[in-house]
């Protein structure tokens, strides 16, 4: 008697795919999210380089830079102390004030990292003050 041959596959052989994808995806996975996170870093350092124009213009045009109280409302919406006309905004869309780890930038008149000038900061992907790595905050230079 002759035997048929079989065409599929046993346990052992899905069993021993399954653990080698395993074993491919725990080297692979964290690279990948450590690349995404020096992204995001990235990305926010080009965020900042933009609000920092916004607040360029809004200096030449107006005369002043945001105080710390108006934070970017400034940049949206005409202050109320400022003569007709002199506003020439809006100087950004309020997206553009969201960091990628979606919180808003923060604005800082008295710069603790750039002294005699403002702060623009963001704090990473933890979300809070300080950190390092991935969770270091991303300020204007």
């Amino acid at each position: 008697m002759r035997r048929k041959r079989r065409k599929a596959f046993t346990i052992v052989e899905v069993l021993v795919v399954i653990i080698l994808l395993g074993m491919i995806a725990t080297l692979i996975v964290p690279k990948m999210f450590k690349g995404l996170e020096e992204q995001k870093r990235k990305i926010a350092k080009a965020q900042i380089a933009n609000i920092e124009g916004a607040i360029e213009r809004f200096y030449i045009e107006c005369g002043r830079y945001p105080m710390e109280s108006e934070q970017f409302e400034v940049l949206l919406v005409a202050p109320s102390d400022l003569e007709e006309g002199k506003w020439k905004g809006p100087y950004l869309k309020r997206s553009q004030l969201v960091d990628p780890w979606d919180q808003p930038y923060i604005y800082r008149e008295e710069g603790e990292y750039n002294l005699g000038g403002y702060d623009i900061i963001c704090y990473g992907a933890d979300k809070v003050e300080g950190g390092e790595g991935d969770n270091a905050d991303v300020v204007n230079d």
